[in-house]
């Protein structure tokens, strides 16, 4: 099976990380429990969580699977009490996204927590390489929820110069085995996936919103220009970033004025409005469904643990295929 070194930083069996999905789009536990259960490392998140259901959610978590997972926090927004729930939880890994770790390193190690941190930049990187993470993943603008605008195919490479020896997970625009043989190609040591654990069974959000992931094209998933107008802000030390989700009216009209400035500010405060009141009653993905450009490359609903295994074997035979294309050398003198 397709193990890497940093399936042994994140205690896991294959190099696959499930991207978390919160805030009011919440994927509940069972897709965590489900990836972890397969091997990989499922992610729950916390953002909008109080600390009584993170509390809750780890509870129902380890009584799901004894497996590895991730606890996921980010700075759009961060809540130091939530942290302290987190940290008290104590998670196998910690996940943290949207901003500067900072001295958070510190306190996650204290509780004997590996500490994986997302970035959309070189820069980014090298930070948080020397505040003391232990895996960084390199996200790409191809990827669903709050992306940066570099693409993964140019980042990974970069990052993974920037940051050696530390291991690199490449996110955006993976969603089969194809995608895991061509991270590793570009130095990464597995891969983080957010899309097409979306579309899988044990993933809470809405049937429609799967249902509209299966029949997009990659163009469908498109930035959300006009988010910081209506989502609440990063808090200090955190990341300029734009989500990426499938076009919808609201997404469609609302991209449209905020190219005229004094349309979008007068609507700004009806948009808000709206978004709360869609996050209060359960429907936030019928106006913001938060997907990556790989919604072209998901075809179906499927248990997530058959997906984990899917991904790994078509990974495997892919390298195999591309091992095949450099013939042996008959003489090491042989170029």
């Amino acid at each position: 099976m397709l193990r890497t070194p940093v399936c042994g930083v994140l205690g896991v069996e294959v190099p696959i990380v499930q991207g978390p999905l919160g805030g009011p789009w919440q994927q509940g536990v069972r897709l965590a429990a489900a990836v972890s259960g397969a091997g990989a490392l499922g992610s729950v998140p916390t953002a909008l969580r109080t600390p009584a259901q993170i509390r809750d959610d780890v509870r129902r978590l380890r009584d799901l699977t004894g497996r590895p997972f991730a606890l996921n926090m980010t700075r759009r927004p961060f809540d130091p009490e939530v942290f302290d729930t987190v940290i008290a939880e104590a998670p196998p890994v910690f996940s943290f996204a949207l901003g500067e770790p900072g001295d958070l390193v510190a306190r996650v190690h204290e509780a004997g927590a590996v500490f994986l941190q997302q970035v959309t930049t070189v820069e980014q990187a090298e930070r948080a390489a020397e505040a003391g993470v232990d895996v960084i993943s390199a996200q790409g603008t191809e990827s669903g929820g709050f992306c940066g605008d570099v693409s993964t195919m140019a980042l990974v490479p970069q990052v993974v110069d920037a940051v050696r020896p530390l291991p690199v997970l490449a996110s955006g625009g993976i969603a089969d085995g194809r995608g895991i043989a061509a991270a590793l190609a570009l130095g990464a040591q597995g891969v983080n996936i957010g899309t097409r654990f979306l579309a899988s069974t044990e993933c809470e959000v809405s049937d429609d919103w799967k249902a509209a992931i299966l029949s997009a094209a990659s163009q469908d998933a498109v930035k959300v220009t006009f988010a910081d107008q209506i989502l609440p802000p990063p808090t200090e030390g955190g990341f300029t970033t734009v989500p990426r989700s499938l076009r919808t009216p609201f997404v469609e009209e609302g991209n449209t004025r905020s190219a005229h400035s004094e349309a979008a500010a007068a609507q700004a405060e009806v948009l808000r409005t709206r978004v709360m009141a869609s996050m209060r009653d359960g429907t936030a993905h019928e106006l913001i469904p938060l997907t990556g450009q790989t919604a072209g490359l998901v075809h179906d609903i499927a248990p997530a643990a058959e997906l984990v295994h899917r991904l790994i074997t078509e990974a495997e035979a892919t390298l195999r295929d591309l091992a095949g294309l450099v013939p042996a050398n008959d003489s090491a003198d042989e170029v």
